[in-house]
C-alpha cells in the first residue's frame, strides 16, 4: 500500500510533467500569448475604466480595445503601402511618357551629373544587346524558375505565420482583458508561494512590461522628431512622411530608424544632392541611430527601480538572446530576479535587532555619515539598484 509521501511526490512528478507537457503544446504560440499578456497588462487600466463608463460590459469594452490595437498595428502599413504604390505608378508613368516621347536617350537628360556617364554606358550596351535580350530573359526565367519559386513560397510562408501569429495574439488579448482578473485570482489560488506573493510578482511584471512599452513609444517619437529635423535641413521631399515612417520603423527593433534616414540620403544621392545626402547619413546613424541606446533606458528606467545602466545592458541583453522579443524578456527577466530577492529578503530575512529583546541577537548598527538619512531595511535591492539621483 502506498504511503501518503510515495503519493504525494508520484502527483508531484505528474503536475512537473503535465507543465512540461503543456509548456509543449501551447509553444508555437509563446509569443503571440507573451505579447498578448504585455498588452493586456498595459491596457488593463484603459480597459476596468472603459468597463464602468459602459456600465460594466467589460466584454464590449475589450473589443472595442481589440480593435483599436488592429488599428494601430494596420493603419501604418496600410498608408506605408499606399504611399509607396502611389509613388511608384507615378514613377512608371513618368518613365514610359519620357520614352515614348523622346526613347531611351531622353531620360538621360534626368540623370544627375556625376551619374550621367556611367548610366549613358548602360543605356549603349542595352541597345547593342537589346536583340536577343528576349531570348536570354527566357532561359534565365526558365533556368531559375525553381528558384525565384521557392523563394516567393518561403515568403509567402513567412507571410501567413507573422498573420497567424498576430491573429492568436488578437484573440489571447481579447480574452485577457475579459478574463484577467479571474485568471490572477486562480494563479493566486493554486501557486505554492505564500498569499499575495504570486500577485506581487504579476504586478511588478506589469510595471516593467509598461514601462518598456511606454519608453519604446515615447523613444520612437523622439527619433521622429531628431529625423524630422534633419529631412527639413537637408530638403527631403515629403519629410512629415519620412518622419512617420521612420516612427513606425524605429518601434521594430531589428529594423531601427536610421533605415530610413539612410533611404531618404540614397534618394537625395540619386537626384544629385550628395552633400545633403552624406550630412543626412550622418545625422541620421549619429543623431537618431545612437538616441534609442540613451532615450529609451533613461525613460525606461522610471517605472522599473532599476538603475539607468542595468536597464540598459538588459535591454540590449535580451534584443542579442531572444531577439526583437527579448527588449521585453530582458528587462522581465532581471525584474523577476530583483522581485524574487526582495520578497525573500522581507518575508524570510534576518530579522531586525530590537532592543531588549533576547530572541534577536544585537547586529552591529552601520555608521551613517553626517547629513545622509539612513536606508532602512526592506529597501536594500532598490537602493543598490537605483542608486542615487
Amino acid at each position: 500500500m502506498a504511503t501518503e509521501q510515495g503519493a504525494r511526490r508520484v502527483l508531484i512528478g505528474l503536475i512537473l510533467l503535465s507543465i512540461a507537457l503543456v509548456l509543449w503544446v501551447f509553444s508555437p504560440f509563446f509569443e503571440a500569448f507573451f505579447l498578448a499578456a504585455v498588452l493586456a497588462g498595459a491596457l488593463y487600466g484603459l480597459h476596468r475604466w472603459l468597463t464602468r463608463h459602459l456600465r460594466g460590459k467589460s466584454g464590449i469594452s475589450a473589443g472595442l480595445i481589440t480593435v483599436g490595437v488592429i488599428v494601430a498595428l494596420l493603419a501604418p502599413l496600410a498608408s506605408l503601402t499606399a504611399f509607396l504604390v502611389s509613388e511608384i505608378v507615378k514613377g512608371v508613368n513618368f518613365i514610359a511618357d519620357i520614352v515614348e516621347r523622346r526613347g531611351l536617350e531622353g531620360l538621360l537628360t534626368y540623370v544627375p551629373g556625376p551619374l550621367k556617364e556611367p548610366a549613358g554606358r548602360m543605356l549603349d550596351r542595352f541597345q547593342e544587346q537589346s536583340a536577343g535580350l528576349w531570348q536570354t530573359l527566357q532561359e534565365q526565367v526558365s533556368a531559375r524558375g525553381a528558384t525565384a519559386a521557392q523563394t516567393v513560397g518561403g515568403v509567402v510562408i513567412t507571410t501567413g505565420t507573422v498573420i497567424f501569429q498576430i491573429v492568436m495574439m488578437l484573440i489571447a488579448f481579447y480574452f485577457l482583458l475579459v478574463q484577467g482578473k479571474q485568471l490572477v485570482a486562480w494563479l493566486e489560488s493554486v501557486s505554492p508561494l505564500k498569499r499575495g506573493q504570486t500577485t506581487e510578482l504579476l504586478m511588478e511584471f506589469r510595471r516593467v512590461t509598461k514601462s518598456v512599452l511606454i519608453s519604446s513609444i515615447l523613444t520612437a517619437g523622439v527619433q521622429a522628431v531628431a529625423a524630422l529635423v534633419g529631412y527639413i535641413i537637408t530638403r527631403v521631399p515629403v519629410p512629415i512622411f519620412f518622419a512617420a515612417v521612420t516612427f513606425f520603423f524605429a518601434l521594430i527593433p531589428a529594423v531601427g530608424a536610421a533605415v530610413v534616414c539612410v533611404a531618404a540620403a540614397l534618394l537625395l544621392l540619386a537626384t544629385g544632392h550628395p552633400v545633403a545626402a552624406i550630412v543626412l547619413a550622418v545625422w541620421g546613424v549619429v543623431v537618431v541611430g545612437l538616441s534609442d541606446n540613451v532615450v529609451k533606458p533613461l525613460l525606461a528606467k522610471r517605472g522599473m527601480h532599476m538603475h539607468g545602466a542595468i536597464v540598459f545592458f538588459s535591454l540590449l541583453g535580451g534584443l542579442a538572446v531572444f531577439g526583437a522579443i527579448g527588449l521585453l524578456l530582458g528587462p522581465l527577466i532581471v525584474a523577476l530576479f530583483l522581485a524574487v530577492l526582495r520578497i525573500y529578503e522581507r518575508d524570510y530575512g534576518r530579522p531586525s535587532y530590537r532592543p531588549g529583546d533576547p530572541s534577536t541577537p544585537p547586529q552591529n548598527k552601520p555608521t551613517v555619515a553626517e547629513g545622509e538619512e539612513f536606508e532602512p531595511a526592506g529597501h536594500t535591492d532598490e537602493h543598490l539598484v537605483e542608486g542615487h539621483h
